[in-house]
C-alpha cells in the first residue's frame, strides 16, 4: 500500500523554529509518473490551505503567508519529505499535513500538530 507519514510537530514558541517530516512508503518510482510532494496546512475553524509545495525537478511554491521564513526540501533516497519552519508566529499553528502526488492521485498523511505559543 501507499502511505505518508508525518513526524516532527510539537509546540514552539513564537519566533523560534521546527521542522516536520513526512516519509512515503510504498512508493514506486517511475518514468511517467508525477511524484510533487506538498505540505498543508488546517488551523482550528478555518479551511485547509496548501503550504509549499516542491516537484519533481526540484520547482518549489510558497503560499504568500510563508514565503522567505518557510523551506521545502526532500531527500530522494530516503524517500523523506521535509518542511522547515522558522521565524514562527501563533497563526502558523495548525496541523499540518503531507500530500503526495501518485498516478494522479494525491495521497495524504494523517498530519502532524504544530502549535505556537506567544
Amino acid at each position: 500500500e501507499v502511505q505518508l507519514v508525518e513526524s516532527g510537530g510539537g509546540s514552539v514558541q513564537a519566533g523560534g523554529s521546527l521542522s516536520v517530516s513526512c516519509t512515503g512508503v510504498g512508493f514506486t518510482s517511475g518514468d511517467s509518473v508525477d511524484m510533487g510532494w506538498g505540505w498543508y496546512r488546517q488551523a482550528p475553524g478555518n479551511e485547509c490551505d496548501l503550504v509549499s509545495t516542491i516537484s519533481d525537478d526540484g520547482a518549489t511554491y510558497y503560499a504568500d503567508s510563508v514565503k522567505g521564513r518557510f523551506a521545502i526540501s526532500r531527500d530522494n533516497a530516503k524517500n523523506t519529505l521535509y518542511l522547515q519552519l522558522n521565524s514562527l508566529k501563533t497563526e502558523d499553528t495548525a496541523m499540518y499535513y503531507c500530500t503526495r502526488r501518485y498516478y494522479g492521485m494525491d495521497y495524504w498523511g494523517k498530519g502532524t500538530l504544530v502549535t505556537i505559543s506567544s
